[in-house]
């Protein structure tokens, strides 16, 4: 496009400035926040660990969530109990339900629901608590004290999320399962061992494996995200710091984890079927 042309319209100016802006506020943050990173796993893997902050982060992140847990994974199973028997049973397969059940929740179900369940109890309070003594300057005093804050505040939340987030996937998909259990077996009246049958026939390790791999990784995303929007919660660039910026930022890292999140599910699941 002609210079001349630019400068005889300087809203298409203004908008390819903006564009430009938007652009290196994106990289800059996207480059922080990979540093971010890698800092805070550099010192989960080097000593000294410290244990008594990581059982109270596993309490937080993984015990206080576990009625949560427990009560959406056996209503989540009853879903697909009930959902899976009508059609199921157009074909005359209602002998499968425990193979729909089970995989549903091994392979997807389970493994995204307790991310995105972790993320509104436990992600959205780790964002709110590393926001907070970002403004009230208690990361500052700590690197004045000479206490690395990564390791001090940063490595017992990772380490506690990557631990009590499959634990919590595992419970999802227990609780599920018996759901289904009940609704196939005593509301449809499915016989009890050919459910477990097409469970057991339909489930492999495959199957299993990418569960896992799904919750360690998102586990990873639901910490990285929480802690580090807090951490830079004085680099945003709308300037508010205090309650407003706090709860503003709280609610970008619930949305941004959550759609991290669901977008990397994709992507395992692309890879791993």
């Amino acid at each position: 496009m002609p210079i001349s042309h630019l400068r005889a319209n300087p809203d298409m100016l203004t908008r390819i400035a903006r564009l430009g802006e938007n652009t290196l506020y994106a990289l800059e943050q996207a480059g922080a926040m990979g540093v971010f990173l890698c800092a805070c796993l550099g010192r989960i893997i080097t000593p000294p660990v410290r244990v008594f902050p990581i059982v109270k982060q596993v309490h937080f992140i993984g015990a206080r969530s576990m009625f949560v847990i427990v009560v959406a994974g056996a209503f989540t199973g009853m879903v697909l109990a009930l959902q899976g028997f009508h059609s199921l049973e157009q074909f005359g397969s209602t002998n499968l339900l425990g193979s729909l059940v089970a995989l549903g929740l091994l392979r997807e179900l389970g493994p995204v629901l307790t991310a995105l369940l972790v993320i509104g109890r436990a992600g959205s309070a780790m964002c709110a608590e590393i926001g907070i003594m970002r403004i009230s300057e208690q990361i500052d005093a700590l690197e004045c004290m000479a206490i690395d804050p990564y390791r001090y505040v940063m490595a017992p939340k990772y380490l506690a999320c990557l631990l009590a987030v499959p634990i919590l996937t595992s419970v999802f998909d227990v609780s599920g399962i018996a759901g289904g259990y009940l609704v196939a077996v005593h509301v449809f009246e499915v016989n009890e061992g050919s459910f477990f049958n097409s469970m057991y026939r339909g489930v492999v390790w495959d199957d299993v494996e990418m569960g896992v791999v799904k919750s360690f990784l998102f586990a990873l995303l639901i910490v990285w995200i929480s802690t580090a929007k807090g951490f830079y919660l004085h680099r945003d660039r709308e300037g508010a710091h205090g309650a407003e910026g706090v709860s503003r930022v709280a609610t970008n890292a619930v949305v941004m984890a959550s759609l991290a999140i669901l977008f990397a599910d994709y992507i395992l699941s692309a890879i791993m079927i």
